[in-house]
């Protein structure tokens, strides 16, 4: 018998090495990660401000009604309201968010011996990591809703910013600089648990495609994962970002907090309205997903073949 054993262990292909990918540098690391996020902003930047505008019009109505409704009374241009806001969103946020996931992970992983780290682990990393970016960012994510949301408002109540940087002066300088952190609380939830579930749910889907579809690995297999993972964290931070969105949108003291926002939203508008705005905010999550991964893998591909 050990002879039988001796042969058939001589038979088995020797195991293929891990592949070894060279270190990017901690700048490059945030850098890629912000201009990752803010390629993808430009793509869904549409479905952006139909979800704010659902979020904060405490009225019925779909996503394709309130598109038609921009486009007619604004144009193009009002589909396009508060990019400004948005690209500086990414640069603050998706910076700062993928910067630190990425550069934790790595050390954790060279302290392991370059054996992949639990799945507790990336869940941890990518709360933490998801908490300090959207601290950082924030005040770009006030400007942001506030741009979107203003064509809704009459003429009168308009707030008119020119853009990003005019916005979050101008909220400095009428408002108090603390204003700039409204929301902020359930803007780091948010953080939290849409990171924890995407990471969470995509390495699941990724897992489920390649066992029971024969999925290989690439751009299919990553889109496809992604969209799942899109529909689970659209549906459980969607009342988190509902919450956020109207407490950063009101112009007086509406809202003492989440859970008021939620308890005086279900009290008039009934429990779906937490998911009001779902389609757009689907549609904006799974692309952006997907097109923030590709675009962060090319660039990781042309530093590693440039240094």
């Amino acid at each position: 018998i050990s002879t039988q054993q001796q042969q058939q262990q001589q038979e088995q292909p020797p195991k293929p090495k891990p592949v070894v990918l060279k270190p990017i540098s901690n700048i490059a690391t945030f850098a890629f990660g912000g201009l990752a996020g803010m390629g993808a902003t430009c793509f869904v930047q549409p479905f952006d401000v139909v979800k704010n505008r659902l979020q904060v019009s405490g009225a019925g109505g779909n996503s394709f009604n309130a598109l038609a409704s921009i486009l007619k009374t604004e144009g193009i241009a009002g589909i396009y309201s508060g990019l400004s806001a948005g690209l500086l969103r990414q640069a603050t946020y998706t910076t700062t968010r993928l910067g630190v996931y990425n550069s934790i992970s790595e050390r954790m992983v060279a302290q392991h011996n370059g054996a992949a780290l639990p799945f507790v682990y990336k869940l941890g990393v990518g709360m933490f990591a998801g908490g300090v970016g959207s601290m950082v960012g924030v005040p770009a994510e006030i400007a942001l809703i506030r741009m979107s949301t203003d064509g809704r408002l009459p003429v009168e109540k308009r707030r008119g910013y020119k853009n990003a940087f005019d916005a979050i002066a101008r909220i400095s300088r009428e408002e108090g600089v603390l204003t700039l952190w409204r929301g902020a609380t359930p803007t780091v939830i948010r953080a939290c648990v849409l990171n924890a579930t995407q990471l969470a749910s995509y390495s699941q889907a990724k897992e489920m495609l390649q066992t029971y579809m024969s999925m290989r690995d690439g751009i299919p297999l990553h889109t496809g994962a992604s969209l799942i993972s899109g529909l689970l964290s659209t549906i459980v931070s969607m009342p988190i970002d509902i919450a956020k969105t109207r407490l950063q949108n009101m112009h007086d003291k509406e809202y003492s907090g989440v859970l008021d926002v939620w308890r005086k939203t279900v009290r008039k508008e009934g429990v779906l309205a937490l998911w009001r705005g779902f389609t757009p905010y689907y549609l904006r999550l799974g692309p952006h997903t997907v097109v923030t991964f590709i675009l962060l893998e090319q660039l990781n591909k042309l530093y590693r073949s440039v240094f």
